[in-house]
């Protein structure tokens, strides 16, 4: 008995010692955190039941879960496209909301975040993808995942898994965001946009935002937000003052300073309304920076999506 409990005990090391790096095909395949976690549960949960023998024969248990993981999740991209037909505005993957000191170190999330590719634009583009391009894509190019395996995964020919991948590819290629900047630049960009936004002036806020800039708001219909992509720095500008004004003054620009997928950006807690100013809803911001102006901003407010902020 003591040796079956030694046994279960490295068993369950050896897997777990793959929970962050498989948390991070997970997410880059779903962006939803919760779907990583289920799909890497799925995975330990087969390792676990299968016989000494065929656990034996694995030889590669990373390559082995990773395409657990890659299976899994494509079942979740699939069932997925029906539930985003219903869904109610725009959708954004889920949020990894950390400290800004980042992730304690032993936190599987600090192995996904320091990745540039979970960046919340460099996810944005992979949704434009089908479910096959974005799991050929991510698994091959991302995880080194051979395309036989792929094709095994996806049920189609290894010709077709590496057409897959090269349409995923460059459909990525041509709406890559621009690269990140550090973290002191898009702080300071961003600091000059608070200040304009709470200037109330939309010269000066348009002025700071690119001439392209789109603003993404994610909330099911739950929460107050865009319910439709706004693009234009003057168009954006004047959405932003318009509901600021519905708040009380500051209180969507005060909130928490924190990292977004590794890119600054701000936990807003819900706050009751007085007077005439509305009930505040939850939210999380981040923001893309590109040449010193503000390129994107994603507001996530879907309640559903934002149960893993530290709070």
């Amino acid at each position: 008995m003591g040796t079956e409990r030694a046994d279960d005990s490295n068993n369950a090391d050896e897997f777990f010692a793959l929970r962050a790096p498989l948390l991070a095909v997970g997410y880059r395949l779903t962006g939803s955190l919760a779907d990583a976690e289920d799909a890497v549960q799925e995975a330990w949960l087969r390792w676990a039941s299968l016989p000494d023998s065929e656990r034996a024969a694995i030889r590669d248990l990373r390559a082995w879960s990773t395409t657990v993981v890659g299976r899994v999740c494509l079942d979740r991209l699939r069932s997925a496209v029906a539930r985003r037909e219903r869904y109610v505005g725009q959708w954004l993957p889920e949020p990894i909301v950390t400290p800004l000191g980042g992730a304690q170190p032993d936190d599987p999330l600090d192995v996904v975040v320091r990745d540039d590719a979970v960046r919340m634009a460099a996810m944005v583009v992979l949704d434009t993808l089908t479910p096959q391009q974005r799991v050929a894509f991510v698994l091959h190019d991302a995880f080194d995942v051979p395309f036989d395996e792929i094709a095994d995964i996806l049920g189609c020919s290894v010709t077709a898994a590496r057409q897959h991948a090269s349409r995923g590819r460059k459909a990525v290629a041509a709406a890559e965001p621009p690269p990140r900047e550090s973290p002191e630049h898009q702080w300071q960009v961003i600091e000059r946009f608070l200040a304009a936004v709470n200037s109330g002036d939309v010269r000066a806020v348009a002025e700071i935002l690119a001439p392209d800039v789109r603003f993404v708001g994610d909330s099911d219909g739950k929460a107050r937000t865009a319910l439709r992509t706004i693009v234009g720095a003057d168009k954006t500008a004047r959405f932003l003052l318009g509901v600021i004004t519905t708040y009380r003054p500051g209180a969507l620009t005060a909130g928490r300073p924190v990292l977004v997928n590794g890119d600054p950006g701000f936990h807003v807690p819900a706050e009751p309304g007085e007077g005439r100013y509305r009930d505040l809803d939850e939210h999380v911001h981040t923001m893309v920076v590109r040449d010193g102006r503000i390129a994107a901003i994603y507001d996530i407010a879907n309640p559903d999506k934002l149960t893993r902020i530290p709070r």
